[in-house]
């Protein structure tokens, strides 16, 4: 199982500059996406959530028309944990 160990500042950054359009803000990690329509950008969120679900960790986000906002924190760690950032990896994946 995947550390939920909140992750220092110097080990965020290192980490967060292995995760190309991914951003830090208020603490989370954070991403915008854009998709051709609605049908594009609720067929990627299902398959974020499946994979969300399968790691017991789920994205704050939302969704209007095209557009995906996603933030990742860890709740109960009160930050970032390596959770957050193999999750943030599965999802720029399913991207592409």
């Amino acid at each position: 199982m995947t550390s939920r160990k909140k992750l220092g500042d110097d080990e965020v950054r290192t980490r967060l500059s292995e995760l190309p359009g991914w951003t830090l803000a208020a603490g989370k990690l954070r991403r915008e996406l854009r998709f051709d329509d609605f049908t594009a950008a609720f067929s990627f969120m299902t398959r974020v959530a499946l994979v969300a679900e399968r790691m017991d960790h789920h994205p704050d986000w939302s969704n209007v028309y095209n557009r995906v906002t996603i933030e990742l924190q860890t709740h109960d760690a009160g930050g970032l944990t390596q959770l957050d950032f193999d999750l943030a990896a599965a999802i720029s994946r399913i991207h592409g």
